[in-house]
């Protein structure tokens, strides 16, 4: 009796082992972050607070600055580039900065800033950048993708462009003089790669935005040949029917010997 309980358990579990499969992980994606640029303060400067997430790549490329201006602006010495959440950055000036007019007269006259946006209109920019990591963020040791296909159009209708980014960190693919409203922006990632971020988002563009959307791609791995698939395929059942197999002979089996051993 004991050898066949042991028989038993070792066809039940042959019959367990055949019919598990790996089945492929689902895809997941991060959202996106649409960033406004600051506009200056009533003394000229103008500055930046730094978000989650954000790194001196996505700073510079925003505002439009390069990374030696957000250096030399903000003192950072070293070969990294460091800061922290919260952290007021002086990316600019707007106009000088207020100052006593000296003489008899006791009220000095304000400057205001001489930058202003161009009423009703803004800009959409686009940074597709490869993620290595696949975590769907731009980070400082990842670099810009070219031949990504970029659609920009109005919910109306009435508005469509579009462009392909390129290799350029200092040069991201910009639509300027866009008039506000809502935009759907589109992308296609290079042959060879797969996304790790939505590749379709919605903003509302107001006027003197310049709204900036990071797209991320990964190296996609080689797909395996269409005869192997099939025969993965293929064999998950066949697998399945031998385990019902195995596990009905084995009850079989177990009833013969009970009736020989009375």
């Amino acid at each position: 009796m004991k050898r066949l309980m042991i028989v038993l358990l070792g066809l039940v579990l042959v019959s367990l082992w055949l019919s598990r499969q790996t089945l492929p992980a689902a895809a997941s994606s991060s959202p996106q972050i649409v960033y406004f640029t600051p506009t200056a303060r009533p003394d000229g400067r103008i500055l930046y607070i730094v978000k989650k997430g954000d790194t001196c790549i996505s700073i510079y490329l925003l505002n439009r600055i390069t990374l030696d201006q957000l250096r030399s602006l903000n003192s950072i010495r070293g070969t990294d580039c460091v800061i922290q959440l919260g952290q007021e950055l002086l990316i600019g000036y707007g106009g000088p900065a207020e100052s006593p007019t000296p003489g008899p007269s006791p009220t000095p006259t304000p400057l205001l800033p001489t930058s202003t946006p161009l009423p009703g209109k803004g800009a959409v920019c686009v940074v597709l950048f490869e993620d290595v990591n696949g975590n769907g963020l731009f980070e400082d040791a990842e670099r810009m993708l070219e031949g990504g296909a970029v659609s920009v159009t109005d919910r109306s209708g009435k508005f469509s462009q579009t462009g392909a980014t390129n290799l350029d960190p200092t040069k991201p693919l910009c639509f300027e003089n866009i008039t506000e409203g809502d935009y759907n922006i589109s992308l296609a990632v290079p042959q060879g790669y797969n996304p790790t971020t939505s590749t379709s988002r919605s903003i509302k563009l107001q006027a003197g935005d310049i709204s900036t959307l990071d797209f991320g791609a990964q190296v996609s791995l080689k797909a395996p040949p269409p005869a192997a698939a099939a025969e993965s395929a293929s064999r998950i059942p066949l697998f399945g029917l031998l385990g019902t197999g195995l596990i009905l002979a084995g009850i079989g089996l177990g009833i013969y010997l009970r009736r020989i051993m009375k």
